[in-house]
């Protein structure tokens, strides 16, 4: 197969990838050629399990289900703005049907995590509110405003005592860099003493846009660890000031995982028929494709924006392709104690009709 290299301007062509943001799309770009197939050729066969997702650019592709024909998909039509029968294992075997079909691929778990880190929001703060009236900012003792946060209501007692063992204190001072955008993520933080401003570099601001100023009891840094995505934006510390930070693992397994429930197709088909509610954490595009029936729409840089929107009487089974995005999503709805279980898989596992 032949390759040449790649115009961003096609991209965006594309769903869900004309969501992404300018600087994830470039990244994207490098990462992506445009390669030619000659008819009569397989793209894929059925049964596949390749983890790479399938742009038809042009010419045509002919789906065929236990070798017999199912449909004729063309370059340019509103069926080729999606991926090319993106489940695996491949229910569809994918032949070139014209003397030339051109193509771009990437690897699944790449762009379901430039997703994700695209979309969880303008930067990763979780506001700490207490029990009370006041404000966590106002509580001299942080370990019990941490204490009295609803998300800590579902964690076991072993292991927020694990929790307060294995965290480690990080003194620090006016001007460090605490988090960088672009970064791998490697901790959770909360804030004890002092203050810290989140900014996010734009290709318009390299010097970074302020988003917020952060105090004692706030935490920050969880939806990358969650995600596996990068940092989506700076944290620098204002002031001399001093920080807990739990590492990766230990918060996955202590304070992650406990909050999550997980729950398989059959599982979570038994919570609609009780009255559950599908959550749909994708993109607009991805949405309109393909999707539960009866579900709600609500993308995951939204999330935070429009809890309030969501029924605190409903049962909710949060969902996006792989379970990247949706757990990142479930995490923040259980902060908020709100009820939530994430389909294990996502919608490529389940066994859903497009």
């Amino acid at each position: 197969m032949e390759s040449k290299p790649l115009d961003i301007g096609l991209l965006r062509s594309f769903s869900p990838l004309d969501g992404l943001k300018s600087e994830n799309l470039q990244s994207l770009a490098r990462k992506t050629v445009l390669r030619e197939l000659p008819g009569g050729r397989y793209l894929f066969k059925e049964g596949d399990s390749d983890k790479r997702t399938y742009y038809l650019v042009s010419g045509a592709l002919e789906l065929l289900h236990e070798d017999r024909s199912v449909t004729i998909v063309r370059g340019g039509s509103p069926e080729a703005r999606n991926p090319i029968a993106p489940f695996t294992p491949r229910r569809y075997s994918a032949r070139a049907v014209s003397d030339r079909v051109e193509f771009m691929a990437m690897d699944s778990d790449m762009l379901d995590m430039m997703l994700t880190w695209d979309q969880t929001g303008s930067y990763e703060v979780s506001e700490l509110s207490s029990s009370g009236d006041q404000p966590a900012a106002d509580n001299d003792d942080w370990m019990t405003t941490l204490l009295q946060t609803k998300a800590f209501h579902r964690i076991p007692p072993a292991n927020i005592q694990a929790i307060f063992m294995r965290m480690q204190r990080l003194d620090a001072k006016a001007g460090d860099i605490i988090i960088k955008q672009g970064d791998d993520g490697d901790y959770f933080y909360v804030i004890v003493k002092g203050k810290c401003l989140v900014t996010r570099e734009t290709p318009l601001n390299k010097a970074g846009i302020k988003l917020a100023e952060l105090g004692m009891g706030d935490t920050f840094g969880e939806e990358a660890l969650i995600a596996d995505a990068k940092r989506n934006a700076t944290i620098t510390m204002l002031t001399d000031g001093a920080l807990m930070r739990l590492a990766k693992d230990d918060f996955r397994k202590l304070l992650n995982e406990p909050m999550l429930q997980w729950v398989t197709f059959e599982q979570a088909q038994k919570i609609i028929v009780q009255g559950g509610k599908w959550l749909d954490v994708r993109l607009p595009s991805e949405f309109d494709n393909y999707h539960m029936q009866g579900a709600i729409n609500l993308p995951l840089y939204f999330i935070r924006l429009k809890l309030k929107s969501l029924d605190p009487s409903l049962h909710y089974v949060v969902v996006c392709d792989t379970g990247r995005r949706s757990s990142a999503a479930a995490y923040i709805l259980a902060e908020r104690d709100l009820n939530a279980s994430v389909l294990k898989g996502g919608l490529s596992a389940a066994d859903i009709k497009r």
